[in-house]
């Protein structure tokens, strides 16, 4: 590095780690918007810097932290960079999610999707992008074992849930919820899936639970995955966090991921122009979905 590049990286690391309260101007915002998206490939808009100046505030007070300059250091430093990150990137990240989120996109996997798959194969294997607290990887996974049960014979299925954010997968894991949180499931998923375990909480049942299994996963090393070639890809209301170049180049690396017939399901309105050679649109009401076509 040049000595004006090394100058100008000292400046704007020394604006970082200017001042407790970070009342960013212009300058700090943008060096602070540069760090997150270079180590983590979120994008954070102008319009949320006083969301950033607060989520930067909160993991300053939880780790300790007596200036921002410390908080700074411990950020780049080694040993428990990465788990300071993702504290930090969950604080930045909205993680509010229900079950069958979509319904639109559910009734696709369980009319068209699943049944057409298990005519050919006795497997299917889904995986839930950006699976927050665990909801969306445990109905994709209701919806497939529902599958499962009107075909004769032994099948199986599994559903990876992959998050930047540590406490959000160690809620998955255990996989209960508040009872208020049931109104989004249908009755006879209800009945067959979950099981109260206290006057306030429900839990999946434990053989459900045994199919669906979460693991930590930066979008920005998407491409290092460790997923086998999967069926059904499940990515909803996560690229919002990118901006529109990296979010082509996301789901270009998770096309990569499916087998031939495979499906990637997105958010409806999050990248409606994507074109992929290897894939091609799957006509369905209401449903922003792609098939892998070799």
């Amino acid at each position: 590095m040049g000595d004006s590049a090394g100058h100008a990286q000292a400046h704007a690391e020394a604006r970082l780690m200017a001042g407790r309260r970070l009342d960013m101007d212009d300058e700090q915002f943008a060096d602070w918007a540069r760090l997150l998206e270079r180590r983590t490939g979120l994008f954070i808009s102008p319009d949320r810097r006083s969301f950033l100046a607060s989520g930067i505030r909160a993991r300053m007070r939880e780790s300790g932290c007596s200036s921002s300059r410390e908080y700074y250091n411990r950020l780049i430093a080694g040993g428990i960079q990465a788990h300071e990150w993702s504290l930090l990137i969950d604080r930045l990240t909205v993680h509010e999610t229900c079950f069958f989120r979509h319904r639109a996109s559910m009734q696709l996997i369980r009319e068209r999707l699943v049944p057409e798959v298990l005519e050919k194969q006795r497997g299917y294997l889904a995986w839930s992008v950006g699976c927050a607290t665990g909801e969306e990887s445990y109905s994709l996974a209701m919806q497939i074992d529902s599958c499962m049960g009107a075909v004769a014979g032994d099948c199986y299925f599994g559903v990876t849930g992959t998050d930047i954010s540590l406490p959000s997968l160690r809620k998955a894991r255990k996989g209960i919820y508040l009872r208020r949180r049931l109104g989004d499931i249908p009755d006879d998923l209800q009945n067959k899936y979950c099981e109260t375990v206290s006057s306030r909480h429900f839990q999946i049942t434990e053989q459900l639970r045994k199919r669906v299994c979460f693991a930590q996963l930066n979008l920005r090393d998407v491409e290092t995955a460790p997923m086998a070639r999967v069926n059904l890809i499940y990515c909803q209301n996560l690229l919002i966090y990118y901006d529109r170049g990296y979010r082509t180049e996301i789901v270009d690396k998770l096309a990569e991921f499916l087998r031939p017939g495979g499906v990637l399901i997105l958010g409806s309105g999050e990248l409606l122009d994507w074109r992929n050679s290897n894939m091609e649109k799957v006509r369905y009401p209401d449903t922003l979905a792609y098939r892998r076509t070799n």
